[in-house]
């Protein structure tokens, strides 16, 4: 008989639930500057290396596209054994990607390099999440926000060390040294991860499923990864995600070069700290809070609603930016708003995709959706760089980002919202007939 890779760890040896939380959150915030911390690097490297901008953020948008369309594999493999050995690979990879980039004296090196620890990123990114997803579908909105927001909030406690390492002693010995902390810490928090027993249930699940359901649209059947991509729903979730991580990813990487061409990169404004790191400072603290904020709304007002406040937020934060981003103050303010009203794209797009379409296959699944922010990347990193040297100007990418934010907003409450009830109704009519819960359920989630 097959053994059942739930069975490998013994339920008594399983760490608390919510310890297993901390522990996510722990490694998300060691693998945040792989991502967040990657535009205080850009310069130096494009300047050691004697290459164009567009070369150097070509890195950016294939560490992306890597730590993002790979995850439905590493997910599936979470799904199967479970967090703890797949985790501990991650922390490996991330590890040895800084580390050996900060040896890279090639520009095909630094990819090569940088692009594998987005490997290990992925891989950590796609297991901490769906062990929230499995592990508190009675918090779903808030655990998943808080597991996501440390990956947004993990930078903003190193990103004055790093900037200053860089300055006194060079990017390449700023990433041997973070890379080196980053790998052993991701290790460290794998060994308190594991995938729930099969059947388990929050305890009175029953009456908090029924509370849930008073403000969340959620199915009652898990679908695989197969049938998942089969449901019309799948596809307006993965468009809408794709429009949202690339306005994000813009300012994510674009943030310094935007800086310098405003020139608001040099400006003291308090604490000694310059315009650009204060920014990203403050940016980080916000894209971490945002992420169990955001979800903790969604929790209580529905997905599509909080989707289309926050969407709506962050077009017109992009907006004023636009006006006043020549403004250190107004540079770190707006830049900041627009991480805050961005950043909930990763509790909310989890956590709709978790009510869906189940938690059976909840890290394959949203490893799937997942690499919509790879789709964004594609043109947040090289794309916008490109425009910008052949335009000398912003102004084009910022309005492209107005456009996907205002798109998105009125496609999660007009188009999303109708089609999850359908979607929850249907799953409901299975659950009710005998007849079809002996049958396999099909690509629109009814037997």
């Amino acid at each position: 008989m097959t053994t059942n890779p739930s069975s490998l760890i013994h339920p008594s040896r399983i760490p608390n639930r919510w310890v297993q939380l901390m522990a996510g959150i722990v490694a998300m915030m060691a693998i945040a500057n792989l991502q967040y911390a990657w535009t205080l690097f850009t310069k130096p490297m494009q300047s050691h290396l004697h290459v164009s901008l567009a070369a150097i953020q070509g890195i950016f948008s294939l560490f992306i596209i890597l730590e993002t369309w790979l995850v439905p594999f590493e997910g599936y493999l979470v799904d199967r054994i479970g967090p703890r050995l797949m985790l501990g690979v991650g922390g490996i990879l991330v590890g040895l990607g800084w580390v050996f980039s900060g040896q890279a004296e090639t520009l095909r090196s630094l990819y090569f390099w940088y692009c594998l620890g987005g490997v290990g990123a992925g891989i950590v990114y796609g297991g901490t999440i769906g062990n929230a997803l499995k592990w508190f579908p009675d918090h779903r909105g808030l655990c998943v926000g808080l597991t996501a927001g440390a990956y947004g909030i993990g930078t903003a406690l190193t990103v004055s060390p790093i900037a200053n390492m860089i300055k006194t002693s060079g990017y390449q010995h700023a990433l041997i040294f973070w890379g080196t902390i980053q790998g052993f810490v991701v290790l460290c928090a794998a060994l308190f991860l594991a995938k729930p027993p099969a059947g388990w249930r929050p305890p009175n699940w029953t009456e908090k499923e029924a509370k849930i359901k008073q403000h969340v649209r959620s199915s009652n059947v898990d679908l695989t990864p197969w049938q998942m991509l089969r449901q019309p729903s799948f596809y307006i979730i993965y468009l809408m995600m794709t429009m949202l991580s690339f306005g994000g990813l813009v300012v994510t990487a674009q943030l310094n070069p935007m800086a310098v061409s405003y020139h608001v990169d040099k400006v003291i404004v308090a604490f000694g700290m310059t315009a650009l790191v204060m920014a990203i400072t403050v940016d980080r603290y916000l894209n971490g809070l945002t992420r169990p904020f955001w979800g903790w709304v969604s929790d209580h007002i529905g997905r599509e609603n909080t989707m289309f406040i926050a969407f709506t937020l962050e077009a017109i934060a992009v907006f004023a930016l636009l006006q006043l981003i020549s403004r250190p103050v107004w540079f770190i303010a707006l830049s900041g708003l627009c991480f805050f009203a961005w950043g909930e794209i990763f509790s909310l797009f989890p956590s709709i995709t978790g009510d869906l379409f189940g938690k059976t296959w909840a890290t394959t699944n949203y490893g799937i959706v997942y690499t919509a922010k790879g789709m964004g990347a594609l043109f947040a990193g090289f794309g916008a760089a490109w425009l910008f040297e052949k335009t000398g100007s912003w102004t084009k990418v910022f309005w492209a980002m107005i456009a996907c934010d205002l798109i998105a907003a009125f496609m999660a409450l007009l188009w999303l919202k109708p089609l999850a009830y359908r979607v929850v109704k249907e799953s409901e009519r299975a659950i009710s007939s005998p007849a079809a819960a002996a049958e396999p359920v099909n690509a629109r989630g009814v037997a």
